[in-house]
């Protein structure tokens, strides 16, 4: 155990941006989910419903992390340029998602005009949309080629927040199941998985890194400029940042120099406030703006889950430096985040409607206001 003033590590740039980034990508996840629900109920657009979570789904997805963790683990080496073809395609579709809002703004505030240009997968593609689509490939495209840790955050956000909005809890009963689950699975993956399987499962996956394949493309090529491209690199599965974080470092450094959070260690509580979030949203007599959560009018529950995610990540942090021993995240952000939500709707007498309460049509909300 450490001298306990080793938390003062925490006050330094990297530690203090690490919180604040996991702060804003999990909140960010989570309101982009309540708009994104209300957007495809507004349009009828029922081709890219999100996916609503049962008892049955909510206890195979730790069955079927821990099967991809030994999957990892054991044949990392062999799929590893597989599993950076298959990241790219979905950072590049991440990346579209969560950036499409932005682009329809500016059009729409501007009047700017936005014909038809092609036709693809059934759907009809815009000029803008071509152009915002070729500017995430060139993105992705440069993540391949430089591996820098900055655009590997990026398009690790761009995941996660695409995540949590397709993916959806129905109610709190369906959220406690999945976050107990995800509570032993993180504890014994990282605590356990040594006794079993030799070396620490979690940690050892999480700090592989994967072949590039471009660069294993260039070199039997024979192509220019080979040296530019990183022979390996970080997989977007998680965000990373250098512990000298005003020093610099160095694409496809050595692991130990970054401090790392998991993308599941954001995602998995922002789907807890987009549940609570739409929860408040479907309560309160108005519709809610991002300006109104200083207000009274909704997101009551936010103000419980949000801060409580914060102290556990923070707990998370400090246990780690002074253990000098990797932590399981979930270990404290389940109790912290669930646990104020679960005795807020207790004594607020909401309990009962948030255990089984199911999301509604949002958009029947916004008709009766309108109406």
């Amino acid at each position: 155990m450490e001298s306990p003033w080793k938390l003062l590590y925490l006050l330094e740039p990297a530690p203090i941006t690490l919180i604040m980034t996991a702060l804003a990508v999990t909140f960010g996840s989570a309101f982009r989910a309540l708009n994104y629900g209300k957007e495809m109920e507004r349009n009828r657009d029922m081709s890219e419903a999100s996916i609503i979570l049962d008892r049955s789904q909510a206890l195979m997805i730790p069955v079927m992390s821990s099967c991809s963790l030994l999957l990892m683990f054991y044949l990392f080496s062999s799929v590893s340029q597989l599993l950076t073809a298959f990241t790219a395609i979905a950072s590049v579709s991440s990346l579209f998602f969560c950036l499409s809002p932005y682009v329809a703004y500016v059009k729409s505030h501007y009047g700017l005009a936005d014909p038809f240009v092609s036709r693809c997968c059934s759907k009809s593609i815009t000029r803008t949309q071509g152009l915002l689509l070729l500017a995430c490939s060139m993105t992705v495209a440069a993540w391949l080629v430089s591996g820098h840790w900055v655009l590997n955050n990026l398009l690790g956000i761009s995941i996660c927040v695409a995540f949590v909005s397709h993916v959806r809890l129905p109610n709190i009963k369906i959220c406690a199941i999945l976050l107990a689950c995800l509570f032993v699975y993180d504890i014994f993956w990282v605590f356990f998985s040594e006794r079993f399987f030799g070396a620490n499962v979690m940690v050892s996956v999480a700090t592989q890194q994967a072949s590039n394949p471009v660069h294993t493309v260039a070199n039997s090529l024979s192509l220019p400029g080979l040296q530019l491209i990183t022979k390996k690199l970080e997989l977007p599965v998680k965000i990373v940042f250098p512990r000298n974080l005003l020093g610099g470092a160095v694409p496809g450094g050595n692991a130990r120099d970054f401090m790392m959070l998991g993308l599941g260690d954001m995602a998995i509580p922002a789907m807890l406030l987009a549940l609570v979030l739409c929860f408040d949203y479907r309560k309160s007599r108005d519709p809610v703006s991002l300006l109104d959560l200083y207000s009274s009018k909704g997101h009551k529950y936010i103000w419980y889950a949000l801060p409580g995610y914060a102290i556990g990540l923070v707990t998370a942090l400090a246990a780690g430096v002074l253990t000098r021993s990797p932590q399981p995240a979930l270990l404290y952000l389940v109790p912290s985040t669930l646990g104020p939500v679960i005795i807020s709707s207790w004594v607020r007498r909401e309990l009962g409607e948030l255990w089984e309460g199911s999301i509604q049509n949002l958009s029947d909300k916004a008709r009766q206001i309108e109406v």
